[in-house]
C-alpha cells in the first residue's frame, strides 16, 4: 500500500491503468508455420513444401491497444524510486519543491496525478504517477525540454545522490475505467499487478 505525501490531490475513482509495452502483434497474429496434407503429392517433397505454408490472424492490433482508451491518448509514466533510507525525509522535501513546478508549467503536456511513500512491500520507496496529454509525443516533448530546464538537471543530480535504484512504467488507460481525479487526502492506495497468460488480455478486461 502506498499514502500520499506531497501534493493535496492524487488519485480518486475507480481509475484503471494497464502497462504499455512495445507494439506487437497480438498473440495469434503472428505468421505460423504448419504442417497441410495434400492429395497430389506425397513423401518428403509434400512434407517440405507444407513448411511453408503460413496461417495469418486477421487481427492486426495488439490486445491492449483494443482495450485502451483511444478518444483521450493519454499515456501514463508511474516511477518507482527506492531512496537510501538516511535520506528519504530530504528526497520527499526535495520533490515537494521542484515535482509540482513541473506540474504547473502550462508549456509541459504533462500533470503530476500523484506521488506517494509506500507502507508495505518495498521500504523507503517513492512512488510517482505522471500523465501526458497526447501520447508518446507528449512523453517525447516533456523529455526535451526537461534536458533544457537548468533546475530539473541539477534537481536530477542531487535526487540520484539519495537513491539506490530507480524503474519506470508506461502504462495505457484502460477504457472500462475511470481517469484518476484529485481527492482530498490523506488516503492509502494499493497498487496491483496482474501478470497475465498471453491472449488472454481481452477475456480479462471483459470480466473487469
Amino acid at each position: 500500500m502506498a499514502t500520499r505525501v506531497l501534493l493535496r490531490w492524487s488519485l480518486g475513482g475507480a481509475g484503471g491503468l494497464g502497462r504499455a509495452g512495445p507494439r506487437l502483434p497480438a498473440p495469434g497474429s503472428l505468421a505460423l508455420r504448419g504442417l497441410a496434407s495434400s492429395t497430389n503429392r506425397a513423401g518428403e517433397e509434400s512434407w517440405l513444401k507444407s513448411l511453408f505454408v503460413r496461417k495469418v490472424d486477421p487481427r492486426k492490433d495488439a490486445h491492449s491497444n483494443l482495450l485502451a482508451k483511444r478518444e483521450t491518448s493519454s499515456l501514463y509514466k508511474i516511477q518507482f524510486h527506492n531512496v537510501k533510507p538516511e535520506y528519504l525525509d530530504a528526497y520527499n522535501k526535495l520533490c515537494q519543491e521542484v515535482l509540482p513546478k513541473i506540474h504547473e508549467e502550462k508549456h509541459y503536456p504533462c500533470a503530476l496525478v500523484g506521488t506517494w511513500n509506500t507502507w508495505y512491500g518495498e521500504q523507503d520507496q517513492a512512488v510517482h504517477l505522471w500523465r501526458y496529454e497526447g501520447g508518446y509525443p507528449a512523453l517525447t516533448e516533456v523529455m526535451n525540454k526537461l534536458r533544457q530546464n537548468k533546475e530539473f538537471t541539477e534537481f536530477r543530480k542531487e535526487r540520484g545522490n539519495m537513491l539506490l535504484s530507480r524503474k519506470n512504467q508506461l502504462l495505457l488507460e484502460f477504457s472500462f475505467w475511470n481517469e484518476p481525479v484529485p481527492r482530498e487526502g490523506p488516503n492509502i492506495y494499493e497498487l496491483r499487478s496482474y501478470q497475465l497468460r498471453p491472449g488472454t488480455m481481452i477475456e480479462w478486461g471483459n470480466y473487469w
